[in-house]
């Protein structure tokens, strides 16, 4: 199952807005091959993790070295079918940044906005792979659009707390993002955005991703981002890497 190309409008709002749902979904059996694959792990405690204060699993760190369902759906071509229109060609998954699979529990608090990057000049695209329904009351993806066009910063958690941001009172601009099982959500990685508080008894399961063009201006390959899509193609004008 492919995804459709962007069209332009649709490459103009995401410029505009920072996100974009995308058209296509996960098949629904990788979906649940995938909620399998995260249930198996955190019920095993399958290290790198995360667990909150009260010791419950909350993420689950470095997904693409998992089992192979985590690259078989990061790699989909519903996902990188529609990115090719955002980054061309020759796209990398970044391995040094998200790459990991987020179980949203219980709980009233809310999460603080951040970022993803600190400057443009380093760019980052985001996909979030909803595996649940993620709804207003599972705590759904909250962004405030287009604050990926603002100043880059030394920080890219709690930022409601600088001084510059707080003052603008751009945070009371937030809209949540309710999402399907299986759906896509692409943003640039400098939007402020945050998980929103569960309500439910139950989880808001998802996988992160972060995907970039393959660099032309990069040396040999570092370990920290796989080709997924075309080719590395070096354009630096020193005659060579």
């Amino acid at each position: 199952m492919s995804g459709p190309p962007l069209t332009a409008e649709q490459v103009r709002l995401f410029r505009h807005n920072g996100f974009l749902k995308l058209d296509g979904r996960l098949p629904e059996e990788l979906a649940a091959r995938l909620r399998q694959a995260i249930d198996v792990d955190v019920g095993a405690g399958a290290e790198p993790l995360v667990r909150d204060p009260g010791g419950r699993v909350v993420r689950l760190s470095q997904v693409w070295n998992r089992a192979p369902v985590f690259r078989e759906a990061a790699t989909h071509a519903a996902v990188l079918d529609p990115l090719e229109s955002l980054l061309g060609p020759n796209i990398e998954v970044v391995l040094n940044r998200h790459n990991h699979a987020t179980l949203n529990v219980a709980s009233a608090r809310s999460d603080y906005f951040h970022r993803d990057i600190l400057q443009w000049s380093r760019g980052l695209l985001t996909v979030i792979h909803y595996l649940e329904e993620t709804t207003l009351d599972n705590g759904c993806t909250q962004v405030i659009p287009g604050t990926h066009q603002l100043p880059g910063e030394t920080r890219m958690h709690r930022l409601e707390e600088q001084d510059w941001i707080r003052e603008s009172r751009v945070t009371g601009q937030a809209v949540p993002v309710p999402m399907p099982a299986g759906g896509l959500l692409a943003i640039d990685s400098l939007i402020f955005h945050r998980i929103g508080p569960n309500r439910t008894e139950g989880t808001r399961t998802s996988m992160t991703i972060g995907y970039r063009s393959a660099d032309e201006l990069a040396g040999p390959p570092d370990g920290k981002a796989v080709l997924v899509r075309g080719e590395r193609v070096y354009t630096g004008n020193d005659g060579g890497r």
